[in-house]
């Protein structure tokens, strides 16, 4: 499995997702180191409260392989001049790098009333559904989460939930070396291939690519689609 709950328990407050349900900040943060956007993530999830407004941020990583807190090290065959951080996500090993849309979803699941097998739904389905628009025939796997297109994993999911809020997300290949998902057996499956837009036929711009996520994602969590993004430093 891609993701990780830690002492959760998923209820709401009525009142509270009245006052916030249709507030969200929706963050473009360009290319970032992974370390330091992973520490930020920490940092809100566990100084929100129950009044903090749900983040989503879009970004791409310099590149760098991510290791999930039950990640075994013998799915690195050789990760070379490429850095190794062992994270708090679940799952296994995966690959970051430029060209590789990112999205974070920092999202309170208890004032949702949302369960973690609905979200990891949404992030897929959302991604399904942005590459039928692009006639790209995608569909998700049950027994290995993510989204592939002829058997080849286009995007991957893994989550965290710590106190009934979620961090970590998605990966989405657009135009990008895959020559490092070589290197390791991604998402724990040897001799899984992995894909990207560029080779499918899809767009290859960033920008083009990251609003078409934006609006399939908010309004299956009912938000505005329209919600301006900000660009920020954190």
């Amino acid at each position: 499995m891609t993701w990780f709950l830690e002492n959760t328990r998923f209820w709401t407050d009525t009142s509270l997702v009245q006052q916030t349900s249709q507030t969200i900040q929706i963050r473009d943060l360009g290319l970032r180191d992974y370390e330091p956007v992973w520490r930020d993530m920490q940092s809100f999830t566990n100084s929100r409260d129950p009044g903090t407004a749900d983040e989503i941020w879009f970004l791409e990583h310099q590149p760098v392989f991510t290791l999930g807190q039950a990640g075994r090290p013998e799915h690195l065959l050789n990760p070379g001049d490429i850095p190794v951080i062992k994270v708090d996500r679940g799952g296994q090993v995966t690959y970051h790098g430029p060209g590789q849309l990112v999205v974070y979803l920092l999202l309170d699941l208890r004032r949702r009333k949302m369960g973690i097998r609905p979200l990891v739904t949404l992030m897929e389905q959302s991604i399904v559904d942005l590459l039928g628009e692009y006639h790209i025939s995608a569909s998700a796997r049950p027994d290995a989460p993510g989204v592939y297109v002829g058997g080849r994993k286009v995007a991957s999911v893994g989550l965290r939930v710590r106190r009934g809020c979620s961090f970590h997300g998605l990966s989405l290949n657009i135009d990008m070396d895959l020559e490092p998902f070589e290197r390791i057996n991604p998402c724990g499956y040897p001799g899984l291939e992995v894909t990207q837009l560029r080779d499918l036929g899809g767009p290859v711009d960033m920008e083009t690519v990251s609003e078409g996520l934006r609006c399939q994602m908010s309004e299956r969590l009912g938000y505005n689609p329209n919600i301006p993004r900000t660009q920020t430093g954190l």
